[in-house]
């Protein structure tokens, strides 16, 4: 009885901004949505002509106003029905709002609407979720925004993130016992990694929870939490989760499990270095690796939202040249000492293509032109190439594009595609439909310092018995000789050296640029590798890479892992 006379005193309270009620309670909201349910039955030419009329005019602040007022006052209620009945899809709303009350068990709402700005209006949601005698309160600011239907009525836009932002399509909201434990994630030397001291790990501490909770031994606790639509299905099917699915979210805990211990292939030294380099720079990303085993020793991005390092897909630019450079060497399409075209211009497939700064090389060997990063002693080459042949290359011996990594968590394999014309020149200079990101190309250069791919993992597959991917063939050993000698060139007296100066001698890098469409500056790229580290990073809208992701790629290798 107590439980029910508290939710009827939330049902009537209304929601207060600055003193002002910001919905009114069961009358002018709903009495302004009659204003536009269709009244002149009867009237059907006349109603046709109004409504095509009014959908051609931008909604109103006053039908804004009511609108909102309106869904939020049913909402507030706990009437999904009537909450639903004030947007264009009624039927996901409905379910989605009951599904709040329902599911997720939060009750006791309060929904403060702020100012609008045009047909957006803010609003604050207070709350509080309820489970088997637990309870926490909630708060969250969410949006909406009022659109004007086919019949001429003002009505909120519907989408999932109306009811929370972090929901997208057929996302859900669950509160019950976590399906996943917490986990207790060590780094290489059993140290804690957590997201307040390396910001970067958490969609990667998340995604690791989701996939290794249950196995890592824990317990799990009480949770709010965002359920993924893919992944709703598949357990309603019984079936496994893939690893390249967005792991979940806990919006609130409500009381916390006993975390199982997962020993992660991070380091905590190369993740900390990893995090200043940057949080130094806007839009950067950076990867290091183990070329000797495949084992990630960091990832890292500037925003902690979508880890880019991991799961991007960017043209690569020049850094995808290593992968070409193999080929050709394998083709007997070029030799490191042997004279290589490299010109100011090169064309194929309709497409003129020029170096950087229109520079050439007059009778200059493969491997000035390979440090130089000359675009043109690559374009030259594609008349004499099949369509497939940089796509089996990139699959066969650099593991790329097969779309069969598990490396632990969500990542991106690479994508090399068949392509044709111009377009499969650019591929071979890192554009056309090439896309990469971090992790792939740190994983390009480790399979040409040692010649065999070795696919990068973040937790080992003595964990869970999975099977790690390989590639078809090993990179032929005259070539992988050349090609290791042409990145050593590379960062001793090419366009990497500035970058990797006073970083020994067992080193080999380089540097890229690709060009995207509507941005000022290309993304640069840089690639390296110092022993048995290797690096990649991408710095977003960069310029050239030897000068911006160059410098961060050197200082992780130099602090090691």
């Amino acid at each position: 009885m107590g439980n029910r006379r508290r939710a009827a005193r939330s049902r009537t309270k209304p929601a207060v901004i600055g003193g002002v009620v910001a919905v009114v309670v069961g009358g002018a909201g709903f009495a302004a949505y009659s204003m536009y349910s269709g009244d002149a039955a009867g009237e059907d030419s006349t109603a046709d002509g109004a409504a095509k009329t009014l959908k051609a005019r931008p909604v109103t602040a006053a039908e804004v106003r009511a609108t909102a007022d309106g869904f939020l006052t049913a909402w507030q209620r706990g009437d999904a029905a009537n909450a639903a009945a004030f947007t264009d899809q009624a039927a996901a709303a409905r379910a989605a709002l009951s599904g709040y009350r329902k599911d997720a068990h939060i009750d006791e709402v309060t929904l403060t609407r702020g100012k609008a700005s045009g047909p957006k209006v803010t609003f604050r949601v207070s709350a509080t979720v309820s489970y088997k005698g637990k309870s926490k309160p909630l708060s969250y600011d969410s949006a909406l925004t009022v659109v004007r239907a086919e019949d001429g009525k003002p009505l909120v836009g519907w989408q999932p993130s109306v009811v929370h932002p972090d929901l997208k399509e057929d996302d859900t909201l669950v509160t019950g016992e976590a399906g996943d434990p917490p986990i207790k994630a060590l780094d290489r030397n059993g140290a804690e990694l957590t997201t307040a001291k390396y910001p970067s790990l958490g969609t990667v501490l998340d995604g690791l929870r989701e996939k290794y909770g249950r196995k890592a031994g824990g317990t799990a606790g009480v949770e709010l939490r965002v359920v993924r639509g893919d992944s709703a299905k598949k357990r309603e099917k019984g079936t496994e989760e893939s690893e390249d699915q967005p792991p979940g979210k806990t919006l609130l805990t409500l009381s916390k499990g006993i975390p199982g211990t997962l020993r992660t292939t991070l380091s905590a030294t190369a993740q900390a270095a990893a995090e200043h380099e940057v949080g130094e720079r806007e839009r950067a990303s950076v990867v290091v690796m183990k070329p000797s085993t495949g084992e990630i020793l960091a990832a890292a991005n500037s925003s902690h939202g979508f880890n880019t390092a991991l799961q991007g897909s960017l043209a690569p630019g020049s850094a995808m040249k290593i992968v070409s450079a193999s080929m050709l060497l394998e083709k007997d399409l070029a030799s490191i000492d042997k004279q290589h075209p490299c010109p100011k211009y090169a064309s194929y497939g309709g497409w003129k293509f020029q170096n950087v700064e229109k520079f050439e090389i007059k009778n200059g060997t493969f491997r000035s032109s390979f440090a130089a990063s000359c675009n043109t002693a690559f374009i030259t080459q594609a008349d004499k190439l099949d369509v497939d042949d940089l796509t089996k290359q990139a699959q066969q011996v650099f593991g790329l594009g097969l779309n069969n990594w598990s490396t632990g968590v969500s990542s991106f394999d690479g994508a090399v595609p068949v392509q044709s014309n111009a377009q499969m020149a650019a591929s071979l200079i890192g554009q056309g439909g090439v896309r990469m990101n971090p992790l792939n190309v740190a994983s390009i250069i480790s399979t040409a310092k040692t010649g065999i791919f070795r696919q990068p993992y973040l937790v080992s597959p003595n964990v869970d018995d999975r099977t790690l991917a390989t590639a078809q063939r090993k990179l032929e050993a005259s070539a992988q000789t050349q090609l290791h000698e042409l990145l050593s060139y590379t960062a001793t007296s090419g366009s990497a050296a500035e970058a990797m100066a006073g970083l020994g001698s067992d080193i080999g890098g380089k540097t890229g640029s690709a060009e995207v469409d509507g941005q000022k500056k290309p993304n640069g790229w840089f690639t390296a590798w110092r022993g048995d580290l290797a690096a990649a990073a991408v710095v977003q809208q960069g310029g050239r890479g030897g000068k911006s992701a160059g410098p961060l790629v050197a200082a992780v290798l130099r602090a090691g892992g």
